[in-house]
C-alpha cells in the first residue's frame, strides 16, 4: 500500500473530528481563555483551523521559512465567526487532502524543512512531517480545546469513544 493511501484514512477521521469540535466554539467566546498564559479560544480555534495548511506546505514546498530575511510575515486577519472559522477549516482541509491523494512513496520519503531566516529549525521526511506536525500537533490542540469547551460548559464531542456528553457515537 502506498504511503498517501496508509495516511488518508487517519487524516480525514482527524479531520473530521477536529470538525465536530470546531463547530462547538461560539463566536461569543472567542475572547475567552482560561489562565493569563492561556491563548484565548479564538486563538486556538484559528490555530486549528490552520494546522491543516502544514500539509499543503509540507508537500508542495521543500520548506518553509518562517522569518525570510528576518522578518516574519504579518499573518492574515482571524475569523471574526464561527462560520468564518469552518470555512477556513474545510478550505485548508480540501487542500491538503488534495495534495495528500496524490502524493507519491518517493515524494513522501523527501525531506521538508522548517527555516527561520534560513537557518534550519527541523528537517524530517515528509510523511514524519505530515504525522507531527499536522496530525499529532492538531489532535493535541483539539485536546486543548475540548478544556476550553468543558470550562465554558459547551458539550465536548465524542472523538474516540463517548464524552460526557456524547454517551454513544
Amino acid at each position: 500500500m502506498a504511503l498517501n493511501e496508509a495516511l488518508l484514512p487517519e487524516f480525514d477521521a482527524e479531520m473530521a473530528n477536529t470538525r465536530k469540535t470546531l463547530e462547538r466554539v461560539p463566536t461569543d467566546r472567542f475572547s475567552w481563555k482560561p489562565h493569563e498564559k492561556s491563548g484565548t479560544m479564538g486563538w486556538l480555534a484559528n490555530h486549528l483551523a490552520d494546522v491543516p495548511e502544514w500539509a499543503v506546505y509540507t508537500l508542495q514546498q521543500e520548506s518553509l521559512d518562517m522569518a525570510p530575511n528576518g522578518v516574519t510575515p504579518m499573518p492574515p486577519p482571524p475569523p471574526k465567526t464561527t462560520k468564518e472559522l469552518l470555512a477556513k477549516f474545510d478550505k485548508n482541509v480540501a487542500a491538503a487532502r488534495g495534495l495528500l491523494a496524490k502524493a507519491s512513496d518517493s515524494e513522501m520519503h523527501k525531506t521538508w524543512s522548517l527555516l527561520s531566516n534560513g537557518a534550519t529549525i527541523i528537517a524530517m521526511p515528509r510523511t514524519a512531517c505530515l504525522r507531527t506536525w499536522v496530525m499529532n500537533h492538531g489532535i493535541h490542540h483539539r485536546a486543548q480545546l475540548g478544556v476550553y469547551l468543558r470550562l465554558n460548559n459547551i458539550a465536548v464531542p465524542a472523538i474516540y469513544g463517548p464524552s460526557a456528553d456524547e454517551g454513544a457515537m
